[in-house]
């Protein structure tokens, strides 16, 4: 993956928390068994779901002294001006902080004209955070251990970049390589187009193969695959084939299926929320290949 070095670089919408220390709030979610791996990466599969029933039914996130909170102010929240020195696609070829501020301008150019122009949506930018230890989020304190998420509320994407390193590659052995970030990014964007047009109003079961909480995953991962496609033919980013591969191969990583088997769980379908390898690198390369909202539509669809 290459930047057009003489591209103009928006760093308006995104932004750096620092660390918040380690406290994760009410959004530490691991899954059964007290592994690492299921610990760490199980609240990656669940939590996007865990803020989306929250968000749908009007509520806020359990507070530590019970009841319900709205979420957390993030206004003023800091600032460690990671991104400052990020001006041109060069500093994009040279820095991977200025590359995520590429990849976050090239799906927002994208979404802007897609999103209206497919469906009945105007499209508004979602904003960007990354953070180190814990982080105030409209959807209340997250921690590191979630992985990287989408917050409905705040329309805010969140992401600990050590995830890509030590989970990714390191618990769940996918390959690595500097197309991994760009997918994670284009998946978490897609749920906020999900966010625009409604689409997370429609999950009503929670897991299983079929559940509709898988199917929102799988056109996050269509989303992506659009994108993706865009991105190779545009003027700000130049792709090639193992980019492709290094993003299918991250998808397979993040299968549920997969993570069940990394965490010494036997595979249990019943227990899905994000889809099988299979599924997902099917629907990121239907997205990749059809390119439109229709041909993502996964709620229609009879066979995932």
């Amino acid at each position: 993956m290459r930047f057009n070095p003489k591209a103009r670089l928006d760093t308006s919408r995104v932004r750096d928390g620092g660390g918040g220390g380690a406290s994760g709030g009410p959004m530490r979610i691991p899954l059964p068994g007290g592994t690492k791996a299921g610990g760490g990466i199980g609240a990656v599969l669940i939590v996007i779901l865990f803020l989306i029933l929250q968000q749908c039914a009007g509520g806020g996130l359990p507070s530590p002294g019970g009841g319900t909170s709205s979420g957390t102010d993030t206004s003023r929240m800091q600032d460690t001006e990671r991104y400052d020195n990020c001006k041109t696609g060069d500093d994009a070829n040279t820095d991977v902080d200025c590359a995520r501020v590429a990849v976050e301008n090239s799906l927002v150019d994208y979404w802007a004209d897609t999103l209206p122009s497919q469906s009945d949506t105007q499209f508004s930018p979602a904003s960007m955070t990354t953070f180190s230890g814990a982080v105030p989020t409209g959807c209340g304190q997250a921690s590191s251990q979630v992985g990287p998420f989408y917050c409905p509320p705040d329309q805010g994407i969140y992401l600990d970049t050590t995830f890509f390193a030590d989970v990714l590659e390191g618990q769940l052995g996918g390959q690595g390589g500097d197309f991994v970030e760009p997918y994670v990014l284009a998946h978490e964007y897609g749920h906020h187009v999900q966010n625009l047009m409604g689409t997370m109003g429609r999950v009503r079961t929670q897991q299983g193969a079929d559940s509709d909480a898988v199917r929102l995953e799988l056109q996050a991962d269509c989303y992506a695959g659009m994108w993706t496609a865009h991105a190779e033919d545009s003027e700000l980013i130049t792709l090639d084939p193992a980019d492709i591969e290094e993003a299918l191969d991250s998808a397979k990583a993040v299968g549920d299926d997969r993570i069940q088997q990394k965490s010494g769980q036997g595979v249990d379908p019943e227990g899905w929320t994000h889809g099988s390898s299979e599924q997902r690198m099917a629907w990121f390369t239907r997205g990749y290949e059809e390119g439109s909202l229709e041909a993502c539509d996964t709620f229609s669809a009879s066979d995932l």
